[in-house]
């Protein structure tokens, strides 16, 4: 295993001193308590106060690997047949962004008990080489759940699952060669496009694993493709390529139905080009570009993390978008007519943290969905640089409550924790513990030593409690909510501001 030097820290200045000139003079807090010590006001229909408690499930202690950091995807499913999922993490291994060719793919084996897990590492080093996305399923079709990993340092890799002791068995495992020196593929997805009963590999590549960042400019467009396997996809001189679209930075390449016809398309964001389409499936692998335009005011989409649901109630599909800025998750509401206009939402902001990830889930039981979220920290990923204050770019957790469909009220946003270091880029929402409420599982970057993955389990109690207990006794800094008074620079953006190592 390929040693990281964890005493090397990256020369940019750190965010919060470039900011500070930019923030208002003089700055009140009402309130300089920690944001996890607020007495929740969540509550579910039936009067019960929801708050949340932390487990750590993996991170560089609890699995004894201390090359773990960078934490990035995660997908649940029950690779091994014993009837409860595993979840499957991927981990860039870095601190700060410098092309080492390494990388973790990490298993946590489930039990009957939410609090026990057996760990794993399916690989490391160069074969996942800054390890970004995974996807799940039975590529093969002999039954058993397969893994593709999207890899920032330049190609995808196939794990093929043995079947009978999976935990025990190394996985075989193939980069194909029409997907291996290609860039940066950063979204990999599993989909059946042609309805055949087997999945086809969709992936987005944004060409490198720093394309845009510092103000560079990006002319080259990259890819965003289909990859037809093989029967055996292990054979990857047989693995066929089909471009879907083209664009600068592509940061996603989401399959969902969002037409209703009853096939997958393809909802594709570019970071470059700040911009969102969607690629309609017309069958028989044949596909239809259209763009997304929005009518109001486009606060900057990117498609980092987007989720879909019929979120007004007219029997169509709508998106909601959350790119890391200073400005709100929204939801964009599909128009009736395929290239019409989509009208621009406001679910709710973290500002001045810029919000990473969305997944939607009936978090309070009401019957609608709401927004849960996390936030991308900005500054030193492995200290607590005392320059970082709580006026800055901070890693937080929350949740947005749907007031209804038919509802005019806005959302309520509900804060769960906030700390100095902390990046959540995704989510899945679980009944883990089997007490009737949804639980959040997801990864943490930004944070080592605390990068992994960790479950939020949700407590729903009669009496009113402070609303986040955290798992370890000593964490990156419990912050306060920002000031109310505070003024902000137009925009932020973390690809301005990504901590590189350079050589001297």
């Amino acid at each position: 295993m390929q040693s990281f030097d964890r005493n090397i820290r990256h020369r940019h200045a750190y965010i919060g001193v470039m900011f500070a000139a930019l923030l208002a003079p003089v700055l009140t807090v009402a309130d300089v308590s920690p944001m996890s010590a607020a007495i929740t006001t969540a509550t579910t229909p039936s009067g019960e106060y929801i708050s949340w408690r932390e487990h750590v499930i993996d991170d560089p202690e609890a699995g004894g690997v201390p090359d773990l950091s960078g934490s990035d995807g995660l997908e649940m499913a029950d690779l091994d047949g014993d009837g409860f999922e595993d979840i499957v993490s991927v981990h860039e291994a870095d601190v700060v962004y410098d092309d080492k060719p390494f990388g973790l793919v990490r298993i946590a084996w489930g039990t009957d008990d939410p609090r026990e897990w057996e760990l794993s590492t399916l690989s490391s080093g160069a074969e996942v080489a800054g390890a970004e996305d995974v996807a799940i399923a039975d590529a093969d079709g002999d039954g058993h759940p397969d893994i593709v990993v999207a890899a920032e340092l330049e190609h995808l890799i196939y794990f093929r699952n043995p079947g009978n002791d999976a935990r025990s068995t190394r996985w075989e495992r193939t980069i194909p060669a029409i997907a291996s020196g290609r860039g940066s593929f950063i979204r990999v997805y599993f989909a059946d496009l042609d309805g055949d009963g087997r999945p086809e590999v969709v992936a987005a590549n944004k060409g490198d694993q720093t394309a845009g960042v510092d103000g560079r400019e990006v002319v080259a467009t990259h890819n965003i493709s289909a990859f037809i396997l093989p029967p055996d996809p292990l054979d990857g001189n047989l693995w066929r390529e089909q471009v879907l679209a083209k664009g600068r930075v592509p940061l996603n390449c989401e399959p969902v139905d969002l037409d209703g016809d009853g096939d997958l398309d393809v909802v594709a964001g570019f970071r470059a080009e700040q911009r969102i389409l969607w690629v309609e499936n017309q069958g028989d692998m044949r596909f239809r570009e259209h763009a997304i335009e929005v009518s109001g005011d486009d606060p900057g989409i990117q498609g980092f993390n987007m989720d879909y649901a019929d979120i007004d109630g007219d029997g169509r599909l709508d998106i909601v978008e959350v790119t890391p800025r200073l400005g709100p998750l929204i939801w964009l509401r599909q128009p009736a007519k395929v290239d019409s206009p989509w009208s621009i939402h406001e679910i709710g902001t973290f500002v001045p943290d810029l919000p990473s990830s969305v997944r939607l889930a009936d978090i309070d039981a009401d019957g609608d969905l709401d927004a849960f979220s996390g936030t991308y920290s900005l500054g030193s990923r492995d200290t607590d640089s005392p320059d970082v204050g709580v006026d800055g770019q901070l890693g937080r957790i929350g949740w947005f409550e749907n007031p209804g469909a038919q509802s005019t009220t806005p959302w309520t946003r509900h804060d769960i924790v906030r700390r100095k270091r902390g990046m959540y880029d995704d989510w899945v929402a679980r009944d883990l513990d089997g007490d009737g409420d949804l639980d959040m599982i997801g990864t943490r970057g930004n944070s080592y030593p605390f990068d992994g993955v960790i479950w939020l389990e949700q407590v729903r109690t009669p009496d009113a409690r402070r609303v986040f207990v955290q798992a370890r006794k000593f964490d990156s800094e419990d912050m306060p909510a920002p000031p109310a008074n505070m003024s902000l620079p137009e925009s932020i953006l973390p690809e301005e501001h990504l901590p590189i190592r350079r050589d001297e």
